[in-house]
């Protein structure tokens, strides 16, 4: 006999689910006969597999080592699910846990965090690491889950930002948080904000259309007036919320290594706003290529930028990265499940150190 306390992880999906996962090769039919016959009990009582679990709750399996084992492929199956110390030989020892001080909200299910620019969301290449790996490494540190649990509900990120671009990341902890992110992410009810430091001077707010088509050869997307085959709806709102001149003491004039390359410029030409940005629709490189087609391209950005521009404020500012920041996640009202306490709520990452040099305008 085996029994199965459910974790916070596991909670808020049915009992069948959860017995398929541990009995990952055994027939449906076989699970549903095993409930009926009272080999496979939840809380003492008999169960139907319909049932939803709950943290704690005591699933009881009445079977022989062999037919478990005939039936599980899992390795090292815990007996019941607990916080352990893992052993340093683990290759996720190896891999530096997410930081304290990154983490914005965390709960039994969801987990926000704030990433860093220059750290991808999740790894492209198998020796990568991604800050899926550190939030991964941050929950088996803190005893939160263990690597055999790993092997049936694995936390994972749910909203992907760019390499270069930082800020807020939801994290599903649970199959009921990654499931209620996952919802409110596809029906965007979810709100999310960024702040973007942009070129030249903007005063009013401004909701901008368009059509974005993607090249997939050179990963760049291009901004179209009219819709082409291939290409999709796109939606952006903003709304500024400071301007700063550029720095008199720090103009190319003063710089013979911008003068020398592009020539004197026009006060002007350096000047910056800090955007509010709304994403109402949520497309590759979106924000980056919507402002852009404007004329107010994103301070350091490579792709989609002014070269001019990002080689003033990489050689006053040592910015070498886009300035774009998830800034805030508005959660929409009347959630439901494990997001419910959620509702309404705004949870905000602090605007990176760079962003405040450059808006104070301190090298």
């Amino acid at each position: 006999m085996r029994e199965i306390l459910v974790s916070p992880g596991e909670a808020g999906q049915r009992l069948d689910k959860l017995l398929a996962r541990y009995l990952n090769t055994a027939p449906v039919s076989f699970l549903y006969k095993m409930m009926r016959k009272k080999n496979i009990t939840l809380n003492g009582k008999k169960a139907v597999g319909k049932e939803l679990v709950q943290a704690g709750d005591s699933i009881k399996v009445f079977l022989s080592e062999d037919t478990w084992s005939k039936f599980s492929t899992i390795r090292n199956q815990p007996s019941s699910i607990r916080p352990v110390n893992q052993k340093q030989t683990s290759p996720w020892a190896k891999i530096p846990p997410l930081k304290k001080e990154q983490i914005i909200y965390e709960d039994d299910h969801i987990l926000l965090m704030n990433k860093p620019a220059g750290v991808l969301s999740q790894k492209a290449q198998p020796k990568d690491i991604s800050i899926n790996e550190q939030m991964i490494a941050y929950l088996l540190q803190s005893g939160q889950i263990t690597e055999e649990s790993l092997q049936l509900v694995k936390p994972a990120v749910c909203n992907r930002l760019d390499r270069n671009t930082s800020g807020l990341v939801l994290v599903g902890k649970s199959l009921a948080g990654l499931q209620g992110l996952s919802q409110i992410l596809k029906d965007r009810s979810v709100h999310k904000y960024y702040a973007a430091c942009v070129a030249g001077q903007i005063t009013d707010s401004c909701r901008i259309e368009g059509y974005l088509y993607k090249e997939e050869k050179t990963n760049k997307v291009k901004i179209l007036q009219e819709e082409i085959p291939g290409a999709k709806k796109i939606i952006t709102e903003y709304s500024p919320v400071t301007f700063q001149r550029a720095n008199a003491n720090r103009l190319p004039g003063r710089c013979d290594s911008v003068r020398s390359k592009f020539g004197s410029s026009e006060k002007s030409s350096y000047d910056i706003t800090l955007l509010e940005v709304l994403l109402v629709t949520g497309r590759s490189h979106q924000i980056r290529a919507h402002l852009a087609s404007i004329g107010h391209p994103i301070l350091g950005d490579i792709k989609y930028g002014d070269r001019k521009l990002n080689l003033y404020y990489e050689e006053q500012y040592r910015i070498r990265h886009q300035m774009l920041h998830a800034a805030k996640v508005v959660f929409p009202d009347n959630l439901g499940g494990v997001l419910a306490h959620l509702s309404g709520q705004t949870f905000t990452a602090p605007l990176p150190e760079e962003f405040q040099r450059v808006l104070k305008g301190e090298a």
